[in-house]
């Protein structure tokens, strides 16, 4: 006799008692756990297949669709469908995933080549095919002897060029093999919804959302964010590195100091370039500068001051946070706890006056928020803006114009910072930009607000939760972007983050997660911190930045 803690997603649903061995599939058909559109299953965390014979105590934790680990689940087992259904089409041509955009991705071909509509009505037509074929999709472990066979075979030098001395872990359906850091679908089946957009010169693979099976909405470009993702393009063609063994190559060749100067000249480039811009416009009294976490706003904005200082203008900053309503008018969550996030929990009415008084030349006395009272006190601080003055704000909301609603639209820029991430594993498994900010915001909260690793990934999903909901919705509203990414940043974050993972607990809720960060860091070699300049937006989360926050 054996026991089964059954859980969905982490949550403990019942204990059972068996007194014969069970498929994991028998386990849950019974117990309204299968209704739940489960992706994977999990024992003591390790992935299974669920004709799994279970016959011993064990957590079987089945993962569905509406959680974050299986969303992204969906999305990579959709992913390899289209890879598989290309290549089938096209055994000579390489389709390249490139970035996030939306609710999609987007591809193109290897080598300059132009995706026509009519590819992708045929890539429609096979994938639609492979799913309804139902074809298993079974994870193997192979030799590197044995991998570097397969993917030579299949001219994905790709990851070839990142094959280390262990086994590795690929998936195969039918005759095509493929690579994949996350975990897939153990079935063509279980991505039945999907949309392919032509967009030249390539494609976007549209995903459901969480939380609803279909593709209901019209896809809508956000144009600002992909030409930026284009930009960012371009630099990597500048620096010659798409995928992380080109980095790898740079640091064994010791080009990686050349390569670290060119980036962190494009950065200022654009800098220089947003300054410019803004001191050409006179009537511009209010910068507005927004992005998701870990995006390196501040140290943006402090790069920005300078370039405006350059230009004869006198920056003069104000703090948000210092708006904030009394504690006792502050919004509250659906579950009790106070939504500091909600553009409601600032004080719009005083906010705007303030801002409307400092336009027409008055004086006014900047209030200071106590925190740990949570009321606002006296600052003694005055401001009044003169000619050449322009003031600085930083915050989740500065894109929504409900924050400066009287402020007439000529008189402010808005500015969204985020760190988009072009740079690929390989061709196929792409470093995506919420892991790249992930990745700076463990190694920040750990050094210089004591949270652990495992803390910062706990509440990981309400952070994302409050950026789907306050910050991404108004991103093309920016004037400028500006993307904060650095290529070489993960050979240097590499030194710090792995140790905090390595504390995680493999019975914690977030080692899977844990333990898909390493993998991805296995495949990245390491930088020193003596190559990264004092000025740059990576000293922001490492430490030894000439700038004070």
């Amino acid at each position: 006799m054996f026991k089964v803690n059954l859980n969905l997603n982490t949550n403990h649903v019942k204990d059972m008692t068996f007194e014969k061995p069970i498929t994991v599939e028998d386990i849950i058909k019974n117990d309204g756990v299968s209704l739940k559109d489960i992706m994977a299953y999990k024992i003591n965390t390790e992935y299974v297949r669920s004709d799994k014979l279970v016959e011993s105590d064990c957590i079987l934790d089945c993962i569905s669709f509406d959680s974050t680990e299986g969303h992204l689940i969906y999305q990579d087992t959709m992913i390899f469908i289209l890879m598989k259904a290309f290549y089938g089409i096209y055994p000579e041509k390489r389709l390249v995933l490139e970035h996030s955009i939306g609710d999609g991705v987007f591809c193109e071909i290897f080598e300059d080549e132009i995706l026509t509509a009519d590819d992708v009505e045929l890539l429609q037509t096979e994938i639609t095919k492979i799913i309804a074929a139902k074809m298993p999709i079974t994870k193997m472990e192979v030799s590197i002897i044995e991998a570097h066979a397969i993917f030579t075979s299949l001219k994905r030098d790709d990851v070839v060029k990142n094959l280390k001395l262990d086994n590795l872990e690929i998936y195969k359906c039918g005759k095509y093999y493929d690579y994949y850091l996350r975990q897939l679908a153990e079935n063509t089946a279980m991505v039945s919804s999907f949309e392919l957009i032509y967009h030249s010169p390539g494609l976007i693979l549209r995903f459901p959302r969480r939380g609803n099976r279909k593709i209901k909405d019209k896809f809508k470009l956000p144009r600002k964010i992909f030409e930026t993702h284009q930009e960012h393009d371009k630099w990597l063609n500048i620096l010659n590195v798409h995928h992380v063994s080109a980095l790898n190559r740079a640091i064994r060749n010791y080009n990686i100091v050349n390569l670290i100067q060119i980036e962190e000249a494009l950065h200022e480039k654009k800098i220089v370039d947003i300054a410019a811009r803004i001191s050409w416009n006179k009537d511009v009294k209010i910068v507005l500068i927004a992005g998701p976490t870990a995006s390196g706003k501040t140290s943006f904005a402090k790069r920005l001051s300078i370039q405006l200082i350059v230009n004869g203008i006198n920056p003069r900053i104000v703090n948000m946070d210092d708006y904030f309503l009394p504690r006792k008018f502050t919004p509250r969550k659906e579950d009790g706890e106070y939504d500091f996030e909600n553009i409601r929990a600032i004080n719009l009415d005083i906010l705007n006056d303030h801002l409307t008084r400092l336009l027409i030349g008055e004086e006014v006395e900047i209030p200071k928020y106590n925190f740990r009272k949570g009321i606002t006190i006296e600052s003694h601080s005055k401001m009044k803006l003169e000619e050449n003055d322009i003031l600085i704000m930083e915050g989740i909301h500065g894109l929504n114009d409900v924050l400066t609603s009287a402020v007439p639209f000529n008189h402010k820029i808005k500015i969204y910072v985020s760190a988009l991430n072009n740079l690929n594993i390989d061709s196929h498994n792409r470093i995506r930009t919420s892991d790249s900010r992930k990745i700076r915001r463990i190694v920040r909260d750990h050094y210089f607000r004591g949270n652990s690793a495992e803390q910062t990934l706990f509440m990981w999903d309400d952070v994302r939760a409050g950026e789907n909901m306050n910050i991404f919705p108004f991103q093309e509203n920016a004037d400028f972007m500006f993307n904060s990414i650095l290529t070489y940043e993960l050979g240097v974050l590499k030194k710090y983050i792995e140790p905090l993972i390595k504390k995680i607990s493999r019975f914690s809720p977030v080692y899977t997660e844990a333990k898909m960060l390493m993998r991805l860091f296995d495949n990245i070699e390491n930088i020193e911190d003596h190559f990264v300049p004092s000025n740059s937006i990576l000293r922001e989360f490492i430490g030894g930045s000439v700038f004070k926050y």
